[in-house]
């Protein structure tokens, strides 16, 4: 007697699991409909305006890279380069203040006070903008509290300068220091300072031989991560200095204002293509930091 294979013999039933699959993948459209929107056309926006040139006689328009280049000479340079320098020395400033900070709250004896300083960190982290450069002025500023009850004044001190935006810049990123480096600090094991001290390593030799080479990952993720906080920061420069400090932020406010020469107004959309393609590069230093810490660390 001869069995008949029928269709539904050959092809085996969908399992529970492919069920399961196919709501979670529904689940993530909206996300990708939203990030489409939110991310997707700006960015082709500033794409399509930092080729386009457009002629000031005809008003024809052309794709060309004269806004790209326009955007890496004169003063867009000095102010490309100068926001560089105050995020990588901010950052850098940041990171060392950062961790002795977060490893005095990861060894303290008082779950109150980690609490308490991991809160305040979370909070200080997100201060920033107008407030926090009106809460500068009142206070370190020319006519400020501790300016005249303190003299510094007459100590030559500014605080609408270089250094004085890198003491604001520090307010925010110090905490987020803390932030990003106390994860990595809990996994650091007990074992291995003791396996340390066990062999006859003073403290000094344990954060040289063992405990750095392990958060250096992490230490250097959260560096290029407070680089990247502070080299989008914007409305904190914008109400303290002004244009006295040279930010590639401010001067795109300039240019979206119609501050530049009829012809070029798309170079602040030339400059924003600058600042995205540094921010590329810093994700793409953070993100293998990333993992590589977390293999580490796990």
């Amino acid at each position: 007697m001869t069995a008949t294979l029928t269709r539904a013999d050959v092809v085996p039933a969908a399992s529970p699991k492919r069920r399961r699959r196919a709501p979670g993948r529904l689940a993530v459209l909206p996300l990708l409909v939203f990030t489409a929107l939110a991310f997707g056309l700006p960015a082709v926006a500033m794409l399509n305006g930092a080729f386009t040139v457009e002629d000031p006689a005809t008003g024809a328009t052309a794709y060309s890279t004269d806004n790209l280049t326009r955007s890496l000479q004169g003063a867009y340079l000095t102010a490309l380069l100068g926001s560089v320098e105050l995020s990588a020395i901010s950052a850098g400033l940041g990171a060392l203040i950062g961790l002795p900070l977060a490893q005095a709250v990861v060894t303290s004896r008082f779950p109150a006070l980690r609490q308490a300083v991991l809160t305040a960190s979370g909070v200080l982290a997100n201060f920033g903008g107008v407030p926090l450069a009106f809460a500068f002025v009142a206070t370190l500023g020319n006519a400020g509290v501790l300016t005249r009850h303190l003299g510094l004044g007459d100590r030559g001190w500014d605080l609408y300068s270089f250094w004085g935006l890198v003491l604001v810049y520090l307010y925010f990123l110090i905490p987020l220091m803390v932030l990003t480096i106390t994860p990595a600090l809990d996994g650091l094991r007990v074992q291995w300072r003791e396996a340390a001290q066990n062999n006859g390593a003073t403290a000094v030799q344990y954060w040289r031989h063992v405990a750095l080479p392990v958060l250096l990952p992490s230490l250097l993720g959260g560096l290029v991560l407070l680089f990247g906080s502070a080299f989008a920061a914007y409305a904190t420069a914008a109400a303290m200095v002004g244009s006295s400090v040279p930010l590639v932020t401010l001067q795109i406010a300039d240019a979206i204002s119609g501050n530049v020469l009829v012809g070029q107004e798309n170079v602040a959309l030339a400059l924003s293509l600058d600042m995205v393609l540094v921010a590329g590069l810093v994700m793409a230093v953070y993100l293998p930091l990333q993992r590589r810490s977390a293999r580490w660390l796990a």
